[in-house]
C-alpha cells in the first residue's frame, strides 16, 4: 500500500464508519467504498463526510479544492462485492454485535481479493473470533480508531491469534498514510488497551452519581482540573454513548469473569431508557439536539 494510490473499502457508514473513509481519503489519499445496508444510511454518512470536510474548510485547514477532491474519492454503494472490487484494505466499523460481524466476515472473505487485509475497528470483540469466520486468519487484525477518526490521532493495531507479522506492518503502514500514531496490543485481549483502562474508570464515574457522592458537574471538573483530563468522564461517556460503553461491560464481564467490571446499575437502566447521551440529545447532560452540543 505504497504511495498515493490504493483502493480502501469502510463497512458501515455510521459515527465511526465515516470518519475513517474521510480520512482515508482526505489524508490517506485512497480511493475508498462505502458501504452501508442502505441507501439512506449511506447518504447519512456521505453528508457527514461533507460537513466535517466543511468544517475543516471553515477552519482553514483544508483549501476547498482538496475537500472537494478528498470526497470525489469516497464512492458511497450498497453493493458489498462492487465495495470489495480491488481492495486492499477492509475496514469494518458495522454495529458491535458479534454475529452481524460473523456473518459479514464470512460474506467479505468469500468476495474480497486474496491479498486484501480486513481490519476491524471494534472497541471490546475478539479479533481471533472474527478472524474464525474467514478462510484467512493470518490477514485479520484490529485497527481500533477513535472518536471522532478525523482528529483522533491514535489507531490501536490489535493482534489476533494468528494474524501474520506481515499484516500487522500493512496495518501500521495504512495508519501511518492516515496520519495516524499506532500502538500495538501484543494479545487479543477485551478492550485492548485503551478501553481495558478507560470503560472501568467511566463506569466508576457513574456509581458516584448513582451513590450521591457528587453530581455530575462536579465529578467532571474534578477529574479535569484533578486528573488534567480534556474531559471530564461521564460528559466522554455522553460523547463515547451509554449504549456502547454498557455493551463493552458485558463484553469484559463475559470474558474476564470479574465483578470489577461489573455495570453500574444507573448506566443499565438510562441505556434501557434511551438516554445514550449525545446521540440521542441526552445523557447525563441535556443536549441542544441529538449530536449537537451539551446544553445546561
Amino acid at each position: 500500500m505504497e504511495g498515493k494510490s490504493g483502493k480502501v473499502t469502510v463497512l458501515g457508514a455510521g459515527l465511526m464508519g465515516h470518519g475513517i473513509a474521510q480520512v482515508a481519503s482526505q489524508t490517506g489519499g485512497y480511493e475508498v467504498s462505502l458501504l452501508d445496508v442502505n441507501k439512506e444510511l449511506v447518504d447519512r454518512g456521505m453528508g457527514m463526510i461533507r460537513a466535517s470536510l466543511g468544517k475543516f474548510v471553515e477552519k482553514g485547514k483544508l483549501s476547498k479544492e482538496d475537500s472537494e477532491a478528498a470526497l470525489a474519492r469516497v464512492k458511497p454503494t450498497t453493493d458489498l462485492p462492487e465495495a470489495l472490487k480491488g481492495t486492499q484494505l477492509v475496514i469494518e466499523a458495522a454495529t458491535e454485535d458479534p454475529k452481524l460481524k460473523l456473518d459479514l466476515y464470512r460474506r467479505v472473505s468469500e468476495a474480497a481479493p486474496k491479498e486484501a487485509v480486513l481490519a476491524s475497528n471494534t472497541s471490546s470483540i475478539s479479533i481471533t473470533l472474527l478472524a474464525s469466520a474467514t478462510s484467512r486468519p493470518e490477514r485479520v487484525c484490529g485497527m481500533h480508531f477513535f472518536n471522532p477518526p478525523q482528529l483522533m490521532p491514535l489507531v490501536e493495531i490489535i493482534r489476533g491469534n494468528r494474524t501474520s507479522d506481515a499484516t500487522v506492518s500493512a496495518v501500521k503502514e495504512a495508519s501511518a498514510r492516515m496520519g495516524k500514531e499506532t500502538v500495538l496490543c501484543k494479545k487479543d485481549s477485551p478492550g485492548f488497551i485503551v478501553n481495558r483502562i478507560l470503560v472501568p474508570a467511566l463506569n466508576e464515574a457513574v456509581f458516584l452519581v448513582q451513590e450521591g457522592v457528587a453530581d455530575p458537574e462536579d465529578i467532571d471538573k474534578a477529574v479535569k482540573l484533578g486528573l488534567n483530563w480534556p474531559m471530564g468522564p461521564l460528559q466522554l461517556l455522553d460523547y463515547v454513548g451509554l449504549d456502547t460503553t454498557f455493551n463493552i461491560t458485558q463484553v469484559f464481564m463475559q470474558e474476564f469473569q470479574d465483578s470489577k467490571y461489573r455495570a453500574s446499575p444507573m448506566l443499565r437502566e438510562m441505556v434501557r431508557a434511551g438516554l445514550n447521551g449525545r446521540k440521542s440529545g441526552r445523557g447525563f447532560y441535556e443536549w441542544a439536539s441529538a449530536g449537537s452540543t451539551k446544553t445546561k
